[in-house]
């Protein structure tokens, strides 16, 4: 699954209205976004891969089902990425 482009194009950072970039999720992530989701798919299992990551605001926010999140509240903190994914361009 992936977000279209033109989506990913004009998407921001709802906190700092900087630049998103797309970065896949650790596996032990995936699974609590799964459960945390799974009320709000009746007829599919939901989908947590890839999250929008905002180096300003130091956020990550989950896309589930190719579904960007981008609730402030619901948002990840940029920790929950290795070093690699969050440093990398």
């Amino acid at each position: 699954m992936a977000v279209a482009q033109e989506l990913l194009d004009i998407l921001v950072c709802p906190k700092t209205k900087g630049e998103l970039r797309l970065v896949d999720l650790p596996a032990d992530v995936r699974q609590i976004l799964v459960e945390k989701y799974r009320e709000h798919f009746r007829d599919e299992e939901p989908v947590a891969e890839q999250g929008l990551y905002c180096a300003e605001s130091q956020l990550v926010y989950p896309v589930i089902s190719d579904i960007p999140i981008m609730l402030e509240d619901d948002a990840l903190p940029a920790s929950i990425l290795d070093s690699e994914a969050a440093g990398s361009s």
